[in-house]
């Protein structure tokens, strides 16, 4: 599992306690942006207590698309059959990973999601929750993409689905580089599935998500709209 960090110390044990009480066999790799509170120390210094905790230090520009390239990577280069990504700050509940592993069965991608049924949001304004619900509405229609959350960073990944993907290739920042991998995999005609998800908002530490970043997000759907070949 991929967690990406920025400045995430406060939130970061408690993730890793509750991943690996879920999941004790699994393996974790923390994606930290050369984070000023130094999340990765705090990582580093939980080693002798989970084996299977990793962490990828990066330098240079930051970014939560890159984050997400460089822990992908990572895994590919390695014997993983199964690569997934989820949040630092406690809003995605590590209890949920053995219904979306249960759901992988027969997909190669699952998503956990809000805006399904059982699915839904806890200390969002409901003005919020409106916003995104409708944001993910547009970019599935606009797209085609036959998924409810496409901005969730909560999924599971078959490695033959996500090493077909060309990362390389992807363009897309933020959280709209969360729909573009799903549009290249809607393209490759990946089977797309969805599990229902209580996402808490963070209580510790502050949001990276800036209103520039929404806006570039809906330049970034158009763009892939209007792509005639993301492969070439």
């Amino acid at each position: 599992m991929i967690v990406p960090t920025f400045n995430e110390r406060e939130n970061i044990p408690k993730l890793i306690r509750r991943f690996f009480l879920q999941l004790e066999e699994a393996h974790l790799l923390v994606v930290d942006d050369n984070s000023p509170d130094d999340t990765a120390s705090v990582c580093e210094g939980l080693f002798p207590q989970y084996p299977n905790l990793h962490i990828l230090r990066r330098e240079g520009q930051r970014g939560l698309g890159l984050a997400y390239l460089a822990g992908m990577n990572w895994a590919l280069e390695r014997d993983f059959g199964i690569i997934g990504t989820m949040d630092a700050d406690l809003s995605h509940d590590p209890v949920h990973l053995p219904r979306m592993f249960s759901v992988l069965k027969d997909s190669d991608i699952v998503i956990g999601s809000r805006y399904i049924r059982d699915g839904g949001t806890i200390n969002w304004k409901i003005r919020r929750i409106l916003l995104s619900w409708l944001a993910n509405k547009y970019a599935a229609k606009l797209l085609g993409i036959p998924a409810h959350d496409l901005t969730s960073g909560f999924r599971l990944y078959r490695r033959k689905a996500l090493g077909s993907l060309q990362l390389e290739r992807v363009k897309s920042t933020g959280y709209s580089f969360l729909v573009e991998l799903l549009y290249r995999a809607h393209k490759l005609q990946a089977a797309i599935a969805e599990s229902p998800i209580i996402f808490f908002d963070r209580t510790l530490g502050v949001s990276k998500l800036q209103s520039r970043e929404i806006y570039w997000g809906a330049f970034n759907l158009l763009r892939l709209r209007c792509s005639k070949d993301l492969f070439q």
